[in-house]
């Protein structure tokens, strides 16, 4: 049974037939709610119907975002510059958040022999995204920062491949004597998503940023994902920054002609929030 309420009134409220399939345990069963709109929040619940009465429901908030859309096609590389942090957000499963910051913003007691001065370009108020590695945090304590979707399932790569390569750019900095891990992973969407590691640094890596590239080359939808893993200490902080992804494998000068604009309209169109609102089992929709 599906429900929705606005302003905790009914608006919907239909069964959704599972056409006799017995759910197996690790197995996804997934149905597309047509009936949201944009851009209004909603809160999906998920809950079973056995032959006696309806089960215990988890639930999950989600929100449309517009999308961000750069004023200059020069702009492909995400800086961070705006508080919209060009569409990427924090994961939901990992324990604490990376941080948005600039010389201006830092916290005059940081931790010292730590994390940047300045964002890559050297000026004070450039941004960067870091991941503080003092207390509260613990050994093996993550922080993931997940890019916009990209959906590629309409596009042929070259002739013979069947998939187009993309090329993951971006500066780190990991400087300190108890710097963890930094892994950069492809998450490659379809019925489930499949993680998978494309580039990772671990331990102290000198004071200057350095920059990484690498190729990918996924099978469908995808998502970047940065993943800050704290060591023993608290001299561990960990900053990334000036990240982009572009068509076509790594060169020493991608073109801004085949740029793909992390957070741009053309990638996060309003009409593919459908895409992203596939449930399993039985939902409750509310909106607040």
């Amino acid at each position: 049974m599906s429900m929705c309420l606005q302003n905790k009134q009914n608006l919907l409220s239909k069964q959704i037939d599972l056409k006799g399939v017995e759910p197996v345990k690790g197995v996804l069963q997934s149905y597309a709610i047509a009936d949201l709109r944009i851009p209004l929040p909603y809160e999906v619940r998920l809950a079973p119907i056995t032959t006696y009465s309806i089960g215990d429901y988890v639930s999950r908030t989600i929100q449309y975002s517009e999308p961000y859309t750069y004023p200059r096609s020069s702009d492909h590389v995400c800086g961070f510059e705006d508080e919209r942090i060009c569409g990427f957000s924090q994961d939901r499963t990992d324990m604490f958040d990376w941080t948005r910051q600039n010389r201006l913003t830092q916290n005059p007691k940081r931790s010292p022999n730590t994390g940047p001065e300045t964002d890559r370009s050297g000026t004070k108020d450039g941004y960067y995204m870091y991941i503080e590695a003092s207390r509260p945090r613990a050994p093996g304590d993550k922080a993931r920062l997940l890019s916009p979707l990209f959906n590629v399932t309409s596009v042929k790569g070259p002739k013979g491949s069947g998939r187009v390569p993309y090329c993951v750019s971006f500066y780190y900095h990991m400087k300190g004597k108890h710097i963890g891990t930094l892994n950069v992973l492809l998450r490659v969407r379809s019925i489930a998503y499949v993680d998978s590691v494309a580039w990772s640094k671990s331990s102290h890596q000198g004071p200057d940023w350095k920059k990484a590239l690498f190729d990918i080359s996924p099978s469908g939808p995808f998502q970047i994902m940065f993943e800050g893993i704290r060591d023993v200490g608290y001299e561990g902080d960990i900053a990334i920054d000036d990240v982009s992804i572009t068509k076509g494998k790594c060169k020493q000068d991608n073109s801004v002609a085949n740029s793909v604009l992390i957070g741009g309209s053309a990638k996060l169109h309003p009409q593919l929030l459908g895409s992203w609102t596939t449930f399993a089992l039985l939902c409750f929709l509310h909106y607040r």
